[in-house]
């Protein structure tokens, strides 16, 4: 029976295990021999499969990690069990939002749909509404409660770095009343006010280019000095890429695309254009 994928702040603390036993020169035989962990026990380990707390702490020992480091560390591993705010809506560990709320910034492009950071209510409605399973009821109240909470983030201290480029298809959607998608595009340009957001619109008379492709998100850690992990959403599931190569294409086609967009002045006067023409 496959193990459940441990959550994200499982796998950020795992990663730093991995790291701690790199520098300290050993194999994951050689690290785990003391505790009698195998070389697989090692393996699910450094995968995010964290041990119980004394393995924890004997670990950190096996490491040379000071006593006096303890608590850093130990903060990190109660952190890494505790149950996320978004397990009250009934979402588990995995997908996307608990990789966001342990992000320090987001860059998206979005080619078809107004990014959650930047959706107003009516928005979210439509679009949650409008998928293959259509949401409703609980379900649906739900999920709204989730993403105006996502967005708190834009105006939390320390605030999430949000850099968003849009599609001008997806600014000129007739998912929306007119006044409602009225107020979506203005919201879009009161948040790019906000010193931590950045809007971008790529407009249509650049054709085919590489966000043809499909949508994607990349998230930068820092404060955790953690790697960057890309995201992808499909029609029928996700994919998380944490493999530097992986990334390092994210970023590269995510500059692409800062490049091709209009420049943050130049795309709000393009988002007012399609007001005055809604």
């Amino acid at each position: 029976m496959d193990r459940p994928k441990p959550n994200a702040r499982k796998r950020l603390l795992a990663n730093k295990l991995r790291r701690l036993r790199e520098d300290a020169g050993l194999t994951q035989v050689e690290a785990g021999e003391p505790m009698r962990f195998n070389k697989n026990k090692m393996s699910r380990i450094e995968l995010g499969h964290l041990p119980d707390y004394n393995g924890f702490l004997a670990l950190l020992d096996r490491y040379g990690v000071i006593v006096s480091d303890y608590d850093e560390w130990i903060s990190q591993y109660d952190r890494a069990w505790e149950k996320g705010w978004w397990h009250g809506y009934g979402l588990n560990d995995l997908g996307y939002v608990p990789l966001e709320a342990d992000a320090d910034e987001v860059r998206t492009y979005q080619l078809g749909l107004i990014p959650g950071l930047l959706q107003t209510e009516p928005w979210m409605r439509a679009a949650f509404g409008g998928t293959r399973d259509p949401m409703s009821g609980r379900r649906l109240e739900n999920a709204v409660a989730v993403r105006r909470r996502r967005q708190t983030r834009l105006t939390d201290d320390p605030p999430l770095l949000l850099h968003a480029i849009i599609d001008e298809s997806a600014l000129r959607r007739a998912d929306l009343l007119p006044n409602e998608q009225c107020a979506q595009l203005e919201h879009i340009i009161e948040r790019a006010q906000l010193p931590n957001v950045t809007v971008q619109v790529v407009p249509f008379h650049h054709g085919l280019h590489n966000g043809r492709d499909g949508s994607f998100t990349i998230l930068s850690y820092p404060r955790l000095a953690e790697p960057d992990i890309a995201y992808v959403e499909h029609g029928f599931g996700s994919l998380q890429f944490e493999k530097s190569k992986d990334v390092n294409a994210a970023r590269l086609i995510f500059r692409h695309l800062a490049d091709l967009a209009l420049d943050e002045p130049d795309s709000i006067a393009l988002i007012r254009r399609v007001i005055a023409e809604t």
